[in-house]
């Protein structure tokens, strides 16, 4: 996000027309309803020009509050086998690995850091840690950033 780059809360019924119509277009495209930007803009009576003007500033007020990411590190044995543990456990939990970086393991430890869409996890981020910690071969793991 740009230093500059505000966001407002506005009602739906004071929204102009060609955003109101690329919302409709958006909504289409990514249920499935139609195949292409120009078979949504035809249906919704908007030209192209300003889908592609308006379509990359126009979220759903849910999806920026659904979005849950975090970045955490760990230190990890060089074994096989232990990052695919790891891995594991993050899905058993519902997590779903967004980055992911490994450095060359130095005396037998790699330094691990990930970013989490933790959406749709089945325990808090403290939990999942705490499991984390519990896996064999994990080291020191915690959390740097939340967003």
């Amino acid at each position: 996000m740009k230093r500059d780059e505000k966001f407002y809360l506005i009602r739906s019924d004071i929204l102009p027309e060609s955003i109101v119509k690329t919302i409709e277009a958006k909504k289409m495209l990514e249920s499935g309803e139609v195949d292409t930007v120009n078979e949504a803009v035809e249906r919704v009576g908007l030209s192209r020009s300003a889908f592609y003007k308006y379509k990359d500033g126009i979220f759903p007020f849910n999806s920026m509050m659904n979005e849950k990411i975090m970045t955490i590190t760990f230190s990890l044995e060089h074994r096989s086998g232990f990052l695919s543990k790891v891995l594991s456990y993050m899905a058993e939990q519902g997590g779903n690995v967004l980055t992911i970086n490994q450095t060359i393991p130095l005396q037998g430890i790699a330094t691990i850091s990930m970013s989490v869409d933790m959406a749709h996890m089945k325990v808090s981020s403290t939990e999942f840690l705490d499991g984390l910690q519990q896996i064999p071969g994990v080291r020191k793991a915690m959390i740097v950033g939340r967003g």
